[in-house]
């Protein structure tokens, strides 16, 4: 049996839902079939009060063993560093998690707020919100540079605003069966499993990527076009497999004619990039993307793009539906 506590922060409740949702596994094989033991879930838990005061002291008098330690929504400790915004059974919650981590074989964090802060720690950051390991790109955050749980490894991102839900679960079943040494994590923490390839593989408008031929009009589900010239699609510069794991087993969003946002990567959201907008591709001398896929700069990729456009087969400029 492995005992998993979910601890929720700073943040919507948009990864619980995620979870909640989740297929492959489903939260109900989760407990059935890999043993893993909810301790305490805020939405799935019957304990309330001084139930739940006393399951987090037999933790932390280690009377129950802690293996995995989830964190939803970043930390907040504001204001002025004592978490007093964000109280829980008289101590601030922020105290509660750093206990917790430090108790735990196991840290996963699940959805951008607690991988690096995500929108709440998003300036001015009124309440001192900040990601277990990370601020934004930075490392770091609440738990220092230098933490390793007790199975000797950092804190495990998964993010996403929410993350996938099977990528929660397939990680959650990675640890609960004694595979995690095959889980390779990047510069980011993040399971190379998940977010080794870009957004843009899989993507069924990639033809149009590579002849550069755009989308016009936001909202174009199944017209042709790439949504990366125009529409602001951050598709080749984020590392996700939502066009490989489909949302509902269905669709994604450049599927389904909604622009990439970015929201697994640390810089998420790109309000610095795109002050005012998110769904317009910011432009230097007038029509050369301000950010290009990895390996190019943007004046190359311009010229490149302007060759692609002119010799461009006629099929990618013709009205045609995308499959």
């Amino acid at each position: 049996m492995v005992n998993l506590l979910w601890m929720h922060g700073g943040a919507c409740n948009g990864n619980t839902q995620s979870f909640l949702n989740a297929e492959e596994p489903t939260v109900i094989d989760l407990v059935t079939d890999f043993g893993i033991n909810i301790l305490y879930h805020h939405s799935l838990s019957m304990e309330f009060g001084e139930q739940v005061r006393r399951l987090y002291e037999q933790i932390l008098n280690d009377e129950i063993p802690l293996d995995i330690l989830v964190v939803e929504g970043t930390i907040i400790q504001g204001p002025d560093g004592t978490g007093h915004y964000d109280m829980l059974m008289d101590r601030p919650k922020k105290n509660w998690i750093w206990d917790f981590a430090h108790k735990a074989q196991y840290v996963v964090a699940i959805g951008d707020c607690a991988c690096w802060g995500g929108i709440p720690a998003t300036k001015p950051n009124p309440s001192e919100s900040i990601g277990l390991q990370y601020m934004k790109e930075e490392r770091g955050g609440f738990l220092g540079t230098q933490f390793r749980s007790k199975g000797r490894l950092p804190v495990i991102n998964i993010p996403g605003c929410p993350a996938h839900p099977d990528w929660v679960t397939q990680i959650l079943v990675a640890i609960a069966t004694g595979r995690l040494e095959d889980v390779v994590l990047d510069d980011l923490q993040r399971p190379q499993t998940f977010f080794k390839t870009f957004t843009q593989t899989g993507c069924t408008r990639v033809q149009y990527f590579e002849w550069k031929e755009p989308v016009e009009e936001f909202g174009q589900g199944t017209r042709k076009g790439c949504l990366f010239y125009e529409q602001g699609c951050r598709g080749p510069m984020t590392h996700s497999p939502c066009n490989r794991i489909l949302w509902n087993r269905q669709s994604s969003k450049t599927r389904a004619g909604m622009p990439c946002i970015g929201c697994t990567e640390p810089q998420f959201p790109f309000f610095d990039l795109a002050p005012g907008t998110v769904f317009k591709t910011q432009k230097v001398l007038g029509s050369i993307p301000k950010e290009v896929p990895q390996g190019t700069d943007p004046l190359s990729y311009s010229v490149n793009a302007a060759l692609a456009r002119a010799v461009a087969p006629k099929w990618a400029k013709e009205d045609m539906f995308v499959p």
